[in-house]
């Protein structure tokens, strides 16, 4: 059953399998990107949405593990999304994401994520809804290779995508800290991004990061 009030899913074992039925009406009725994992974070049930949304047919897709379909720029802030449930920090989270989706092909957009307990209020899985980006956004960024970022702020780009602190990244560069916030502000402006996992996740859809590359390297095409 979904509690809205509370923003959880609470299963009832002693129902037998439960509301099974329940869940399924939902993956398929509510027009959103919904799947369900397990504790080890592994699909163990997508809607027709979903599994259209990142290019697997439905029996590739289970058992597969989550992280396989993102981008490993968001894996970072996405585990710390995840670590919060389990530890009972928060029933829910909202974060922005980059999806893999067919011919490897990166999406960006939102994901909700939100804790499943049994009547006992233990963990038993997970529901994630993702919403991906949509045609013309509001905040649409138009890059048209024109060398956008500086040599520094690519470095520091790099940083943020493979996970470095500010004060690392700081003490590499030979910057302040507050040097590092003000080129990390002027790239947030330029992306149009709320925050550094956002803009992480449109450098890589915008083809600013490279998706074939580890760690993240920034396109020369980009840099003045």
């Amino acid at each position: 059953m979904y509690t809205a009030a509370a923003g959880t899913f609470v299963t009832d074992r002693t129902a037998g399998v439960p509301d099974a039925d329940v869940f399924r009406s939902l993956l398929e009725r509510s027009g959103l990107c919904l799947a369900r994992l397990d504790l080890q974070l592994r699909v163990v049930e997508a809607n027709d949405d979903f599994v259209k949304q990142f290019g697997h047919s439905r029996e590739s897709l289970v058992g597969t593990s989550f992280y396989e379909l993102l981008h490993p720029g968001v894996h970072g802030p996405m585990r710390k999304q995840f670590d919060r449930l389990v530890d009972g920090h928060r029933q829910r989270f909202v974060e922005h994401l980059a999806g893999i989706g067919p011919h490897h092909a990166v999406f960006t957009g939102d994901i909700t994520g939100i804790a499943v307990h049994d009547v006992h209020g233990d963990l038993v899985q997970f529901v994630v809804v993702v919403n991906p980006e949509k045609g013309e956004q509001p905040n649409a960024v138009v890059v048209d290779r024109n060398r956008i970022l500086t040599e520094l702020d690519a470095r520091i780009l790099e940083g943020i995508a493979t996970g470095v602190s500010t004060v690392r990244l700081a003490s590499r560069l030979f910057l302040s800290r507050q040097g590092v916030e003000y080129h990390v502000g002027t790239m947030l402006k330029k992306l149009k991004a709320p925050n550094r996992a956002a803009l992480v996740s449109r450098a890589y859809s915008l083809g600013v990061l490279s998706v074939a590359s580890w760690p993240p390297v920034v396109s020369a095409d980009y840099i003045k």
